[in-house]
């Protein structure tokens, strides 16, 4: 029982890595929907290793490590996966100019960036109430997001029909993950409303965006969310 107790976390944690490999597999197969359902598992056993190794005081260097490794496919090969499949359309021309390579590569940078991010995440201790910059899961929200609402609804088209736009997106999303920019994190220092209300805002804008809107509003969240964090960078300590 005390091995098990030790190393649930770690098993929820090698859950979000299996969740993350099939979800990546089925992307590039083009099965969006169990993509989507891994991701949602991923997300799960993402939040409930740490809510577990907090539980039953079972935090270790291992498991760590573990989490970020894991997230690394989850939350870093997905979305630059998805920018690759995003850009595949396209071969290697761009503004008219032929490459020698294949521009769907570029997407890859959202992979590459999320290593970086998530590298510099375990180094910085004063993360803690809110992110530096933002995370990989929130990012993977985004891109997949917008990817999967164009796939089933054929919504975003103006984005998914030029490259330019998709460049764009990939640069910027890259940049955003290793930024400086105070992101909010959903952890309450208190119960007075005066320390949490940025975050009642979010809830409450988040919760009528996704009734609305349904899965097309789900990357809008994200850029909901973003436009929050930069309106109260302040009050974000």
């Amino acid at each position: 029982m005390n091995f098990i107790k030790n190393n649930l976390a770690n098993l929820l944690t090698l859950a979000n890595l299996l969740a993350g490999c099939i979800g990546a597999i089925h992307l590039i197969l083009g099965d969006y929907q169990t993509t989507a359902i891994c991701l949602i598992l991923s997300s799960v056993f993402d939040f409930f290793d740490g809510f577990v190794a907090r539980a039953v005081k079972s935090n270790s260097n291992l498991g760590l490590q573990l989490d970020s490794l894991a997230d690394m496919v989850s939350f870093g090969l997905i979305p630059g996966l998805t920018m690759f499949k995003a850009l595949e359309p396209f071969g290697n021309e761009l503004l008219g100019m032929h490459f020698p390579f294949e521009i769907k590569y570029i997407g890859l940078l959202v992979t590459v960036f999320s290593c970086l991010r998530l590298a510099i995440f375990n180094l910085d201790e004063e993360q803690r109430y809110y992110f530096k910059g933002l995370n990989t899961p929130t990012n993977t929200v985004l891109l997949f997001g917008l990817y999967y609402a164009f796939r089933e609804t054929g919504n975003f088209r103006f984005l998914f029909e030029n490259e330019l736009f998709l460049i764009a997106l990939t640069v910027i999303t890259s940049w955003l993950l290793i930024s400086p920019i105070k992101m909010m994190a959903m952890k309450f220092k208190s119960k007075a409303l005066k320390d949490n209300y940025p975050k009642v805002i979010l809830l409450a804008g988040g919760i009528a965006i996704l009734a609305f809107f349904q899965i097309v509003g789900i990357p809008m969240l994200v850029i909901y969310y973003i436009l929050v964090s930069l309106i109260f960078q302040g009050q974000l300590k």
